[in-house]
């Protein structure tokens, strides 16, 4: 039985939110990864992706983490990742990869979508 995954795009002030459900892995990375383009493509440089209802995310995901955080700062953007502490199982599968992987540390991370766009928040610490 294949794993839903699913892209939901919303904004909240000047934040574009790309709120992701499923499994981040080799089939479904193009998916993010042409969202996320689309996005910068129609002029949205503050980016929040919601991974909070991530269940499983592979290498192929991680690199489209990376493309993204790569493409908002060649357009002088902002990124925020949302990787609640608790969450799925023992908190966030995505945060557990990127800490594993030692690129936790890369990205602007917060607890919840009124965090993330919250110009005065400060991130969580790695």
């Amino acid at each position: 039985m294949a794993v839903m995954f699913k892209v939901t795009e919303g904004k909240r002030g000047d934040w574009a939110v790309l709120q992701v459900a499923g499994e981040m892995d080799l089939m479904t990375s193009p998916v993010m990864r042409q969202r996320v383009h689309d996005a910068v493509a129609d002029g949205q440089r503050s980016l929040v992706l919601d991974l909070s209802e991530v269940l499983f995310c592979d290498s192929s995901g991680v690199g489209v983490l990376i493309a993204t955080r790569r493409l908002i700062r060649s357009c002088q953007g902002r990124l925020r990742l949302i990787l609640p502490a608790q969450g799925a199982e023992d908190g966030s599968h995505v945060n557990r990869v990127l800490a594993a992987l030692g690129v936790r540390r890369l990205f602007d991370v917060h607890p919840n979508l009124a965090s993330a766009v919250d110009e005065e928040s400060r991130p969580l610490s790695a």
